[in-house]
């Protein structure tokens, strides 16, 4: 699929934001400093034009917001340009702190962010109109045809006719039979061997080989003859046989890996950034807030009832290996600790108990598990061993939450799945955001849920008991 203006909308992006961001740093130096635009001062304003257009290169690099520009649905395209501010503005706000004074003061530049935010949605806004309604004209529509049938041959039709914006109209599929299967609007054009001659007598410009593997001999010389009538020859692999997920593809020379997910974390570099900030931030918590928390919350506890003033409990870490979890104690001590969970009303929580779990301040103390290396301060919540030996045979990618830290807070926790599991369901939707954190990783993920985690906090849960 090509698009005749794809590159020239791309550069076209990139310098439109270019000028607004330009034309609202010259306009707001004006504004708070009307001097500035007089000789004297040009070549500074021209410095802080300069130093901000770069962050915002940069930014707009990393998050790769010009990518694709014709193709990217509305939706994950504004969820780009958000993004591109948010790491905009962390930018600006870290060079205030690192280099202050060299641009102009905090809250000037703030209120610039938020100006050049508005004003970039807006242009962004209005070119998603624009190519809605233009993209005809944009986008050189190919004539597709499918080799095979099946569930791919299906999926490939369902894709195209969502993605109308995508460049691609299927003119029907080839097989050895029709397959009563597919939609009634998908024309069955013949068997395969007659395919080639039909694409170039109809303009066809694109082929999708959905054929199984055992017709080896016949791709080859499918792909070769496709080759000589200039036609594009694609092949796609039914992985829906193998596998029920996304596939990752990656290279180890010239030899094509498939991996059945994406792991950020497995990059040194990623894992480094992660325990900086796990260690820099526990560090913090456990000298301005634990030093004073543990000797009023323990005598509280002792208070109360007789005991420990922590309950330790081993749960699964990293790679299954058992650890010593560390709360504030919020039951009386009994034998069942180790193996049923804590539910509603549960007479064993004691009125000490009952603040601590509905604030969140019996997990504080994981934060020293977090320096011993045993916890991150984001992750899969760790369980009983119990519940891991159990769970792990009934849920399908149970084991695959081990592979990384056990967190203090994770993708699930702040999406409602947290408290007592009453059923196998609401287990399997925990793991399930797990694995997602776990493909998904990124330092501002890692920070958003921690944002998250505070305002839930403030708030509330009702699972929290």
């Amino acid at each position: 699929m090509e698009y005749r203006y794809a590159t020239f909308f791309k550069y076209l992006n990139a310098l439109f934001d270019g000028i607004l961001l330009a034309s609202i740093i010259l306009a707001f130096e004006f504004i708070i400093a009307p001097y500035a635009l007089e000789s004297a001062a040009i070549s500074e304003v021209r410095f802080h034009v300069f130093i901000i257009g770069m962050l915002w290169f940069f930014a707009t690099s990393r998050t790769k917001l010009y990518n694709q520009v014709l193709t990217n649905e509305a939706v994950p395209f504004l969820k780009r340009t958000f993004r591109s501010l948010l790491l905009f503005t962390g930018l600006i706000l870290l060079l205030n702190v690192v280099l202050p004074g060299l641009l102009m003061d905090l809250s000037s530049m703030m209120f610039f962010v938020g100006i050049y935010a508005v004003s970039l949605f807006m242009g962004k806004i209005l070119f998603l109109y624009l190519r809605r309604v233009h993209r005809k004209y944009w986008v050189d529509y190919n004539k597709t045809i499918i080799l095979g049938s099946g569930s791919v041959c299906r999926e490939i039709y369902d894709h195209f006719s969502v993605q109308r914006g995508q460049g691609s109209i299927i003119a029907g599929y080839f097989s050895d039979e029709k397959d009563r299967n597919l939609p009634s609007n998908l024309p069955y054009l013949g068997k395969p061997e007659e395919a080639l001659k039909y694409a170039e007598e109809n303009g066809i410009s694109e082929v999708f080989s959905v054929l199984a593997p055992d017709k080896v001999g016949e791709l080859k010389s499918m792909m070769q003859e496709a080759d000589r009538r200039l036609i594009q020859f694609k092949f796609v692999p039914d992985l829906m046989s193998l596998m029920d997920k996304n596939a990752f593809l990656e290279y180890y020379g010239s030899l094509p890996i498939l991996s059945i997910r994406k792991e950020p974390l497995q990059t040194k570099v990623n894992e480094i950034v992660k325990q900086a900030f796990d260690y820099v931030f526990a560090s913090m918590v456990v000298i301005f807030v634990l030093s004073w928390m543990i000797p009023i919350i323990g005598l509280a506890i002792k208070l109360e009832s007789r005991g420990p003033v922590f309950f330790r409990q081993l749960r699964s870490g990293k790679d299954n290996r058992p650890f010593f979890c560390l709360k504030f104690r919020s039951m009386v001590v009994n034998e069942a600790s180790d193996s049923v969970q804590a539910k509603k009303d549960d007479a064993r929580i004691t009125r000490v108990g009952a603040f601590l779990r509905k604030t969140n301040l019996d997990e504080f103390p994981q934060f020293i598990n977090v320096l011993l290396g045993d916890m991150s301060i984001v992750g899969p919540r760790p369980h009983m061993l119990k519940h891991t030996e159990d769970y792990s045979q009934v849920i399908d990618d149970f084991m695959v939450r081990h592979k990384v830290n056990p967190g203090i807070t994770g993708w699930a926790q702040v999406n409602g799945l947290r408290g007592e599991t009453k059923a196998i369901e609401s287990m399997a939707k925990r793991v399930k955001a797990d694995i997602w954190y776990l493909e998904n990783w990124s330092f501002l993920l890692d920070v958003k849920i921690v944002f998250l985690t505070m305002i839930q906090t403030l708030k509330g849960n009702e699972n929290a008991y």
